[in-house]
């Protein structure tokens, strides 16, 4: 029988995310978005998440030096069930939520 075939992977490289305006080029540099577009807050990478855009979940994201880009999204946001988080943690909700598995490294 036939097994399904896997998601594809992409690798985020934290150590070249210097603050937020780094993490979306990183990001869009790492899924090999057209025009390295794939998001610029986090609304923005809910609609990308939706469809329509390349690549579309489900896929892989590994994070690595995941740590290093914590230390660095630390700006407080507060989500959609109005806790306070830390962007880096808003991030990985909104990937999550549109079916991305993120592999922190």
């Amino acid at each position: 029988m036939p097994t399904a075939p896997q998601p594809p992977e992409y690798v985020l490289h934290g150590a070249r995310v210097t603050g937020e305006p780094g993490f979306w080029a990183e990001l869009g540099r790492a899924v090999h978005a057209p025009d390295g577009y794939y998001g610029k807050n986090l609304d923005a990478l809910a609609d990308m998440l939706r469809g329509g855009f390349t690549p579309e979940p489900p896929f892989v994201l590994i994070w690595r030096d995941a740590l290093r880009s914590a230390q660095v999204l630390t700006r407080r946001v507060i989500g959609p069930d109005e806790e306070e988080r830390s962007y880096f943690d808003a991030v990985l909700d909104v990937l999550r939520q549109g079916g991305v598995t993120v592999r922190l490294r």
